[in-house]
């Protein structure tokens, strides 16, 4: 009896030991007396003991390798040192397991034999200003080559391009002299600017001014010609008022005399009268004595 509980322990112990749970994103390559039996995938599984043996857990998520430098040599003889980083999914545990020994060894070096290849074809410059491009045929020519093995390349990416020192330093110079003339240019174009601004507000100025100028000649000359106007039209309603009155010879003849009196006050040293003024000036003298004598 106590054999028989003996015997049931064990084969429950047995069991226990023999049922697996893959989580998720796993995967477990079962072999069977040595060869591949299945592919166990997500979730409770027994196996057979003695028979059946997880060969290998593959985990199916998005892998990221970095892969240290690797020195390459552009098409004008240029050696430089090139990181990649690549991203990487097992899609097939079988090939996976059963494709390729070490596969991180065999992606590894095929990065690297792919990108001589892809960089010996381009000069430094194109190779500095083309990551794009390369990344894209990297992980066009890493994808189709890793196909066999269970493994997809989802992105390739050039982590660091280290060219020379000497190299570095000549593109340090070649940046530096190039800022220096974009800031010159610059600086150039910001005094021209300014020069421009500067000639147009003193166009602008002298535009305003001489505008001030013509409208304050102009209404100078409005206002002469409206006082000109102002005094002919006084002089006009006066000969207007004179000549309504009808006044005598006398009364002309007086005022004749006060004009050339003021004429009198000038520089001219000889007065012209004429005849007929001198006439009605005697009548008028006449004319005052016998009022006097009566």
């Amino acid at each position: 009896m106590p054999f028989i509980i003996g015997l049931i322990i064990l084969l429950i112990i047995i069991l226990i030991a023999n049922v697996k749970i893959v989580p998720q994103a796993h995967a477990y390559i079962i072999e069977r007396f040595g060869g591949y039996h299945e592919t166990w995938g997500v979730g409770l599984h027994i196996k057979i003991p003695f028979i059946d043996k997880i060969a290998r857990k593959v985990n199916l998520k998005e892998h990221v390798v970095d892969f240290p430098p690797q020195p390459v040599i552009t098409e004008d003889n240029v050696t430089m040192q090139i990181d990649t980083v690549v991203y990487y999914q097992i899609t097939d545990p079988k090939l996976f397991a059963y494709g390729v020994e070490r596969p991180m060894m065999a992606i590894e070096n095929l990065t690297a034999t792919t990108l001589r290849n892809i960089i010996g074809d381009m000069e430094l410059d194109e190779t500095l200003t083309s990551r794009d491009t390369v990344n894209t045929s990297m992980r066009s020519i890493l994808d189709e080559a890793t196909d066999p093995w269970g493994i997809k390349i989802n992105r390739v990416e050039l982590k660091n391009i280290i060219p020379p020192r000497e190299i570095q330093d000549a593109m340090e110079r070649q940046m530096k002299a190039e800022r220096e003339r974009r800031e010159s240019i610059l600086r150039a174009e910001g005094e021209k600017k300014s020069a421009i601004l500067m000639a147009e507000g003193e166009k602008e100025a002298a535009i305003l001014r001489a505008e001030a100028k013509k409208q304050a000649a102009i209404k100078e000359a409005e206002g002469q010609a409206e006082a000109i106007i102002t005094v002919q039209k006084a002089v006009a309603e006066g000969i207007r008022q004179i000549n309504e009155a009808n006044p005598c010879d006398a009364y002309i003849a007086m005022k004749s005399l006060e004009s050339f009196e003021k004429a009198a006050d000038g520089k001219s040293t000889k007065i012209i009268i004429p005849s007929n003024i001198q006439g009605i000036a005697g009548l008028a003298a006449s004319v005052k004595e016998i009022m006097t004598e009566k």
